[in-house]
C-alpha cells in the first residue's frame, strides 16, 4: 500500500509536468502573427499592385495590376486546396510534404504551430506564396495574354512554389542541409527573379522596351506599403512576438534605408541625376537583400547588406541588362534576383549566433556555411530555370504566350480587359 500511496503522486506529478511542457497558445505571438500575416497580404494587394501599376505605361496600368490580384486570388485557393499540405506536412523524402493535410484535412480550431494555431500559419505562408507569384509578372508586362498569365499562375505554384519552400522552409533536403533563409531570399526573391528571367527571355522584347511610368507617385505610394508590409513579412517569419522578431524588424528598417541611400548616391555619381524611382528601387533591393538575414544578423551585417544592395543591383539594372539585351520589364531579375543571390551569400557570412544560434556565419567560425548557401542559392536557380521554362512552353502550346502585335500597340487594358485605367488618351 505504501508503494502505491508513493507512485500514484509521482504519476500525477509526471501527467502535470508533461501538460506543462506540451505546447501551448500564446495569445500575443497569435495577435501578432494575425497582423504580420495582414501586413505581408498588403504587399500584394494594394502594394505590389500599384508599384508594378505606377511603373507600366498609362495604356497597361491595368492588366498590370490585374497580374497582381489575379496571382494572389489563385493562390489563396490553391495554398488550401493542397499548396499548404505539400510544402509544410511531414517530409517526405527531403522532396516534398504529405499529402495528408490536402483541403486542411486534420487541421482543427486546437491545433498549433509552435504557439499560434495553425490556420494562422496556413494563411501567413499563404501570403508569402502569393506575392513570389506576383513578383514574376513585372518582368513579362505589357506584351503576355492574361489567359497566359492566368495558368501560369497555376503551374508556377504547384511545380515550382511549393516544391522549394519545402526543401528550405519545411523540412526538405535543403533544410537538412542547414540552407538558412529567415523570411524569402531563396524561396521569394531568387525563385521569383530567376523566373521573371527566364519568362523575359522567352517573351521576347516589347515592341516599345522603354520604362515610361505612368504614375511616379504611385510608385512611391506602392514602395511606402511594401516597406510597412515587410515588417510583418521579415518580424512576423519568427513566428512569436518576440525579441528575435524585434532584431528582424530593426534590420529589415536599416538595411532598406541603408540600399535606398547607396541607390541613390551611386545612381547620382553615374548619371548626375538622383530619380525618385532610383530611390525606390534601392529600398526594393534593400528590403530583398535583408529578408533571408534578417533573424540571423547582427545591425552591422544589415547596414553592410543593405549597402551592397543599393550598389549591385543598380548596375545590374543600369548597365548589365543593356549590354546583354534581354527584355526585363521592370526588373524583376535584377533586382530581386541579384539582391537575393547578394543577401542570401551574406547571410552564410554575417549570421550571428549570439542574434539567432540556429545560424552561425563564416565571420564567427563557420565558412561551411557560405558553401551550403551557394549550394541552395544554385539548387534554386537550376531548378527554378528549367521548371519555368517547361512550364511556359506548355503554357504556349495551350493558350499562346504573347498578344498581338495590334493588341500590344494598342495596350493591354484594352485589349484584354475592355477598360482604361485613365480616361485622357
Amino acid at each position: 500500500m505504501r508503494r502505491v500511496g508513493i507512485i500514484i503522486p509521482l504519476l500525477l506529478f509526471s501527467l502535470s509536468f508533461a501538460e506543462d511542457q506540451a505546447p501551448k497558445l500564446d495569445t500575443g505571438d497569435t495577435a501578432w502573427m494575425l497582423v504580420s500575416t495582414a501586413l505581408v497580404m498588403l504587399m500584394t494587394l494594394p502594394g505590389l499592385a500599384i508599384f508594378y501599376g505606377g511603373m507600366a505605361k498609362r495604356k497597361d496600368t491595368l492588366n498590370t495590376i490585374a497580374m497582381s490580384f489575379v496571382a494572389y486570388c489563385i493562390v489563396s485557393v490553391l495554398w488550401i486546396l493542397y499548396g499548404y499540405s505539400l510544402a509544410f506536412n511531414t517530409d517526405i523524402s527531403g522532396i516534398i510534404g504529405s499529402p495528408s493535410k490536402i483541403l486542411l484535412s486534420g487541421i482543427s480550431v486546437k491545433s498549433l504551430q509552435g504557439t499560434i494555431p495553425e490556420f494562422i500559419f496556413v494563411v501567413f505562408q499563404l501570403t508569402f506564396a502569393a506575392i513570389t507569384v506576383a513578383l514574376i509578372s513585372g518582368s513579362y508586362i505589357e506584351r503576355m495574354k492574361f489567359s497566359a498569365w492566368v495558368l501560369f499562375s497555376i503551374l508556377w505554384m504547384s511545380l515550382v512554389y511549393v516544391p522549394i519552400a519545402h526543401w528550405v522552409w519545411g523540412g526538405g533536403f535543403l533544410a537538412k542541409l542547414g540552407a538558412l533563409d529567415f523570411a524569402g531570399g531563396t524561396v521569394v526573391h531568387i525563385n521569383a527573379g530567376i523566373a521573371g528571367l527566364v519568362g523575359a527571355l522567352l517573351l521576347g522584347k516589347r515592341k516599345d522596351a522603354t520604362l515610361i511610368p505612368s504614375n511616379l507617385p504611385m510608385v512611391v505610394i506602392g514602395t511606402g506599403l511594401l516597406w510597412f508590409g515587410w515588417f510583418g513579412f521579415n518580424a512576423g517569419s519568427a513566428v512569436a512576438s518576440n525579441a528575435l522578431a524585434s532584431v528582424a524588424f530593426l534590420n529589415t528598417n536599416t538595411a532598406t534605408a541603408t540600399a535606398a541611400l547607396s541607390w541613390m548616391f551611386t545612381e547620382w555619381l553615374h548619371t548626375k541625376k538622383p530619380t525618385v524611382l532610383g530611390l525606390a528601387s534601392g529600398a526594393i533591393a534593400g528590403l530583398v537583400a535583408i529578408t533571408p538575414a534578417a533573424g540571423f544578423v547582427n545591425v552591422i551585417g544589415a547596414l553592410i547588406i543593405g549597402l551592397l544592395a543599393g550598389i549591385i543591383p543598380y548596375f545590374m539594372v543600369a548597365i548589365v541588362k543593356h549590354k546583354l539585351g534581354y527584355d526585363d520589364a521592370l526588373d524583376v531579375f535584377g533586382i530581386h534576383g541579384v539582391a537575393g543571390i547578394v543577401g542570401a551569400i551574406l547571410t552564410g557570412v554575417f549570421a550571428d549566433p549570439s542574434i539567432n544560434e540556429a545560424g552561425k556565419g563564416l565571420l564567427y567560425g563557420n565558412p561551411t556555411q557560405v558553401v551550403i548557401q551557394l549550394l541552395a542559392v544554385g539548387t534554386t536557380i537550376v531548378y527554378d530555370a528549367i521548371a519555368t521554362f517547361v512550364i511556359l512552353i506548355v503554357v504556349k502550346t495551350l493558350v499562346g504566350l504573347r498578344v498581338s502585335p495590334e493588341e500590344e500597340i494598342t495596350g493591354l487594358d484594352k485589349s484584354q480587359h475592355g477598360e482604361n485605367a485613365y480616361n485622357v488618351t
